[in-house]
This record gives structure tokens, sequence and C-alpha cells, in this order.
């Protein structure tokens, strides 16, 4: 899909004055599909972090139980203990007065014979109070297993992309203070570059200094083929009054997201697939349009860089 959606952009570049609706449309269409399967991998992510917490709920929740058991066993053991003391008590008693009075030989062995029934039942009690223990501490051990095991994918997962952010960050170094920002949040990197950097006004052409700076960007996804890459174009609210072929810009901020693609393709170290360019016009700023350093910072490339999180979602599936 996404090579058919290179293909069709890299033909609206070359042949611009035929365009045609049709086409145009079907180009919003596969657009909005490759917004869809964006949110689709953003919405799995969030599904994945409900679901270790939910895990560590339950974690919690086994732990207090844990917790309660152990106290029922010990105050059972505590009864347990103070109703054998009581009994060799008695049988003491009992042993001293069998050779004075059989009555109260028979009133010892009655009591001996009740003291005797409730052991049982205190150890039967027991028993079953301890059973119930082990079955709660191997849940637990087995649930606090889960919640480690998802914990560690996730860790590595940030971890990977703490690594991944630095390495891009050194990568493009050269290009700090000149319209470039590298920054990670929710488990994503963001590269944004305004279009000061990239193109000349009305344009979708790279200038050489932007060409560089997305190769040396190239040259780390290169390294990391486990990551998606989606590119956006953004502008800011001004209308498009430049190559009449284009609607506005929409049309214009698509342009440039499969420009910034072209150049990245160049690297054969990166697997097209994990390639998507996608036009978001005027309607996603980062600031205010009423100024021209507002305006400015609009008009930008964003390549957000997302994992892959096929690990997870198969050890979710196994239980």
């Amino acid at each position: 899909m996404i090579k058919n959606i290179t293909f069709t952009m890299l033909a609206l570049v070359l042949f611009a004055s035929c365009v045609s609706p049709k086409i145009y449309k079907e180009l919003e269409d596969k657009y909005a599909n490759l917004k869809q399967e964006n949110r689709k991998l953003s919405d799995e992510n969030d599904v994945l972090l409900n679901e270790r917490n939910a895990a560590k709920n339950e974690l919690d929740q086994l732990e207090m139980e844990y917790d309660v058991a152990v106290a029922k066993r010990d105050k059972l053991q505590a009864d347990y203990n103070a109703t054998k003391s009581n009994f060799d008590n008695l049988k003491a008693s009992y042993d001293a007065l069998e050779k004075n009075s059989s009555a109260a030989i028979a009133e010892n062995s009655k009591k001996n014979r009740e003291l005797l029934a409730q052991l049982e039942a205190k150890e039967q009690a027991l028993a079953s109070e301890n059973a119930r223990l082990q079955k709660l501490k191997k849940e637990l051990e087995d649930r606090s297993n889960r919640v480690a095991e998802l914990e560690h994918v996730i860790a590595s997962k940030d971890a990977a992309m703490t690594d991944l952010k630095n390495a891009i960050s050194r990568a493009l170094t050269d290009f700090e203070g000149k319209g470039l920002t590298v920054e990670q949040r929710d488990g994503k990197v963001y590269v944004s570059m305004e279009n000061k950097l990239l193109f000349n006004s009305g344009s979708w052409a790279v200038g050489s200094e932007g060409r560089k700076a997305v190769q040396q960007l190239g040259s780390v996804l290169g390294d990391n083929p486990d990551i998606a890459v989606l590119i956006e174009g953004h502008t800011d609210n001004v209308p498009y009054q430049g190559n009449t072929q284009l609607s506005g810009n929409w049309d214009l901020s698509t342009k440039r997201a499969t420009a910034i693609v072209n150049i990245l393709r160049e690297n054969n170290n990166i697997n097209p697939e994990n390639l998507t360019a996608a036009g978001r016009g005027e309607f996603a700023p980062v600031a205010t349009n009423d100024t021209a350093e507002g305006k400015a910072k609009n008009r930008r490339i964003e390549v957000i860089l997302t994992p892959k999180l096929d690990e997870l979602s198969k050890l979710l599936n196994e239980n």
C-alpha cells in the first residue's frame, strides 16, 4: 500500500499539470486509510499500556488476598497452639485426678474428647487454609511474572526509542538552531523540521541543506528496520497562491511530505513498507498563526517514529 502511495505521489509531482480531481480524491482516500492505520497503532499501544495497568491491579489484589490468607493461617496456628496447650494441661490434670475421683476422671475425659474434636477441626481448617494459601501464592507468582514480562518489553521498547532519539540527535547536531528539533513522547520519537530548512516558499523541492539533513536522518533509520516512519507535511493558514494545479495548502503539504519520502527511499537500507507520507495542511498547528514566528513554526515537516508492537501483542495473546 505504501509503495502505491509513493508511486502515485511521485506521478503527481512529475505530471502536476494534468492532475485530475479523481486522482486527487484517490490520494485523499489512501491517506485517510494510512491515517486510520497510524491511529490503530496508537490505539493498540494505549490498549497494551491499559492491559499492563490492569495486570498490575490484579497483582495488587492477589497480594492483598495473600496477606489476608497469611494472617488467617497465622491466627489458626495460634488458636491451634493454644488449644493444644490447654489439652496438654487438662491431660496432666486428668492424670493427677485419676487416682482420686472417678467423677473428675469422667469430666476430664469428656473435656479431652471435646478438645480432641476441636483440635481435629482446627487441623482440617488449617490444612484447608494452607492449601488455599499455596494456590494464591502460585497465582500471585504467575501474575507477578506476567506483569514483569509486560514491563520488561515496554521498558525495552522505551529504551530502544530513547537510543533512537539520541542517535538522531547526534546525527543532526549540525542543524541545531536551524529549525530542527528532536523529541520523545508517548513512546514515539518526533523529528520536526521547519520549512525554512527544507523548502523555498510555495515550493516542494528540497534544498541542498535540507536534503543533507534528511539523508543524515535516513542513515539512522536504515539501522532501525523495526520502526514505522510517518512523514507529515504541515502549512500555516495562509491560502496557497502558487501553482494553479495545486488545490491548496493540503495538496502542498502532501507533496512536501512525499518529497521527503523520496529522499529517504534513496537509502536502500530503509524498507519502503515502513514509510508513509501524509499531508495535514493547516489543520494541526503547533503555534498561533497570528504572528510571523508562529506561522514559521507551523510550516514544517514532522517525522513520527513508532516502534512495532508485535512482541507485546504476542505476549498478551498467550494468556
